[in-house]
């Protein structure tokens, strides 16, 4: 984008030169490759302008007619297919200009008056990005559904709880999904706080000083939606904290869905057989017949990565930028609308691959049967019957050791090996020791006793309006 624009045929600036563009530069500089997306938002924010610009006496009722009803043609050329877009107008700002200004004449002409394509593109972004907010946290509100539902199914369902990947407790499936409800609940609650911060009206700062036009910018952020304007001009056309800021929490929640990407795979692998993906979100290999591979939530690993990168570009775009607006800034929507593409694309699919996971669970109930996953308990035993936790922790050691030179379980252990280790075990261990009295005991808040998960989703679903 550059600053003001004028209609002659060449470009905005051209009376100024004494030569045209070359016709590498044009290719080089132009945005309507990409910046075309915003054409809809440029088409409402330009009608909002207008009107204003009618109701401050800037412009006659006459000419705000001819824009509306230019537009509205317009409109129609693009859903239609039949808009000439054209590089040699570089962005989308000059060829709805041109386009106007072709269908209705001087009007289209007046129609820049007051504004310009920096605090033009600064409102357009901000309304795009807008809308992209509101289709995000309605998808993650039906990812967040479809995680409840599952967890639903499977509070009760035992699983082992790793640390270093290394089986630790018993925790029920349900409980685990819950954790990637908090997570999600977290992203939520950025998204919709970032969005206050994009929902603030930059038309009106111009090319960066303001107008000298008795313009009315309250009128603008009313009619478009904005919950107020930009307190600065020079601020209001270089500011893009909002732009990073959204790709902040887009990385973060990216983030979170790769590892639950990561744990899928794993559990999905015959090591360890704990779900099953349905056939729609995978692939087979070119070579191997026998194989079932997890692309999808191997490609949303891969994906987050490339969020992340966006990121640093966004930062790093702006670090050494003055005030005010800079021709870098056209750099900032490649990286803002891949990180919208993917992340609505990801959070739509993952929905229904949540959705259509099928749950073995025998073998996860086996698995933590594995690794001595309800030690902790024998230890907190011996604690609650008086035992100095240190203590209890060094006979615990001890009987593991033992269950490991017989290749058992510590429940499988008879009572009187049990009391080898401490007189003060009782026939009640055995209760403690079961991988259900195990869950059952952690029935506090935020716990894994399955009555403690069906509460936490019933909590969940009453936030959600579920």
């Amino acid at each position: 984008m550059q600053d003001d624009s004028t209609n002659s045929p060449t470009g905005g600036w051209s009376g100024r030169f004494s030569e045209p563009v070359a016709e590498l530069v044009k290719r080089y500089t132009a945005s309507i490759d990409f910046d075309y997306r915003l054409a809809e938002c440029d088409i409402t924010g330009s009608i909002a302008h207008a009107r204003m610009l009618e109701a401050c006496g800037v412009i006659a009722k006459a000419d705000l007619a001819d824009i509306e009803r230019g537009f509205a043609q317009i409109r129609e050329e693009i859903a239609t297919g039949r808009f000439p877009w054209s590089r040699d107008l570089e962005d989308v700002h000059f060829n709805l200009e041109r386009r106007l200004t072709a269908l209705v004449g001087d009007a289209g002409k007046r129609l820049h008056t007051a504004r310009s394509r920096n605090d033009q593109v600064a409102t357009d972004v901000r309304l795009w990005l807008r809308a992209a907010i509101d289709e995000i946290i309605t998808l993650i509100l039906d990812f967040q559904g479809a995680l409840l539902t599952l967890a639903e199914a499977h509070a009760a369902t035992i699983m082992p709880g790793f640390t270093h990947l290394q089986v630790a407790q018993p925790v029920t499936f349900g409980h685990h999904l819950m954790a990637y409800f908090e997570m999600s609940a977290r992203d939520r609650e950025r998204f919709l706080d970032c969005r206050r911060r994009v929902n603030r009206l930059p038309l009106g700062a111009a090319a960066l000083a303001g107008s000298s036009y008795p313009i009315d910018r309250e009128q603008v952020a009313r009619e478009l939606g904005f919950e107020g304007i930009c307190g600065n001009s020079l601020d209001a056309v270089s500011d893009r904290d909002f732009a990073i800021e959204f790709v902040a929490a887009a990385a973060l929640l990216m983030t979170h869905l790769s590892r639950l990407s990561e744990e899928l795979i794993l559990w999905m692998s015959p090591r360890f057989g704990f779900i099953r993906l349905a056939d729609r979100f995978c692939t087979g290999s070119s070579i191997m017949p026998q194989k079932k591979n997890p692309d999808v939530p191997e490609l949303v690993r891969g994906k987050t990565g490339r969020i992340n990168g966006h990121l640093v570009a966004l930062l790093t775009l702006m670090k050494g930028q003055p005030l005010a607006y800079n021709k870098d800034n056209q750099e900032d929507k490649e990286p803002l609308f891949d990180t919208v593409d993917t992340l609505t694309q990801t959070l739509r699919i993952y929905a229904d691959l949540i959705g259509g996971i099928e749950v073995n669970a025998e073998r996860m109930r086996a698995a933590a049967r594995e690794g001595y996953a309800t030690a902790t308990d024998l230890a907190d035993y011996l604690v609650k019957r008086g035992l100095p936790f240190r203590d209890a922790h060094e006979v615990v050691a001890r009987a593991v050791r033992h269950a490991e030179t017989k290749a058992c379980d510590l429940a499988d252990l008879s009572l009187v090996e049990l009391q080898s280790f401490s007189p003060i075990i009782d026939g009640d261990i055995f209760a403690v020791l079961s991988l259900e009295g195990s869950v059952a005991s952690r029935k506090h808040a935020g716990g894994t006793a399955p009555e403690q998960v069906r509460a936490a989703i019933a909590a969940a679903r009453r936030q959600l309006g579920l």
